[in-house]
C-alpha cells in the first residue's frame, strides 16, 4: 500500500460544494483505504495498491462526476512526493507565516518556456519558484487574499491545471500522508 493525497480545485471557496463525508465515502467506495479529509477544502489522504496517480486522480474525478455531479479537477501526489515539497520550500529559510508562504501543485510540469516567461503582476512584491510540478510562492508584504499572482493566474500563464495551499496545509497533508 501506498499512502497518497488527493487535492481537488476550487472546492467549497466558491459555488463548486462538497461535504468532506460525501468525498471519504466516494474514495473508501473506490476501494482505497484509511481515508482521511483535512479541513473543507478537498484534501483527502488514502492508502491504495494502485501505483498510478493520474489513474487515481482520474478514478476520483470520474467517481465525483458521476454520484454528484461534480467536475473538480484532482491532482495526486504520493506522500513521499509531498515529504519532499513540505522538506523543499526554498523561501522556509526567510518567512515562518504559513500564511505568506504558498505552493500551487501543477497536474503537469509546464514547459520550460511557460515558466521561463512566468512573471509577477507589476507592482507586486511575490517570490515564486517553480520546481517540477510545484510552484512556491512567498509573499512578503501580505497574504495571498490580495494578489493577482493567484491559481487562475498560474493556470492561464503556464497552461496547465493548478490548485494552492497554503504552507500549513502542506504540511498537514504531508503529515497525514506519512501515515
Amino acid at each position: 500500500m501506498t499512502r497518497y493525497v488527493a487535492l481537488l480545485r476550487g472546492v467549497n471557496v466558491g459555488t463548486t460544494r462538497l461535504a468532506m463525508a460525501d468525498l471519504r465515502r466516494i474514495v473508501t467506495d473506490l476501494g482505497h483505504e484509511d481515508v482521511a479529509t483535512y479541513l473543507q477544502s478537498g484534501n483527502v489522504a488514502f492508502s491504495s495498491t494502485v501505483r498510478d496517480a493520474e489513474k487515481l486522480a482520474a478514478g476520483i474525478e470520474r467517481a465525483l462526476a458521476d454520484e454528484l455531479g461534480l467536475t473538480v479537477p484532482v491532482l495526486v501526489r504520493s506522500g513521499r512526493e509531498l515529504a519532499a515539497v513540505a522538506g523543499g520550500n526554498p523561501y522556509a529559510e526567510v518567512e515562518d507565516d504559513p500564511k505568506l508562504l504558498l505552493v500551487a501543485f501543477l497536474a503537469t510540469p509546464p514547459a520550460k518556456a511557460t515558466v521561463d516567461a512566468l512573471a509577477v503582476p507589476g507592482g507586486e512584491n511575490v517570490s515564486f519558484t517553480v520546481t517540477g510540478r510545484e510552484v512556491f510562492l512567498h509573499f512578503p508584504d501580505g497574504g495571498y487574499g490580495r494578489t493577482k499572482f493567484t491559481n487562475a493566474y498560474l493556470e492561464k500563464k503556464l497552461g496547465v491545471v493548478a490548485t494552492t495551499r497554503n504552507w500549513k496545509s502542506v504540511r498537514a497533508l504531508a503529515e497525514l500522508a506519512a501515515g
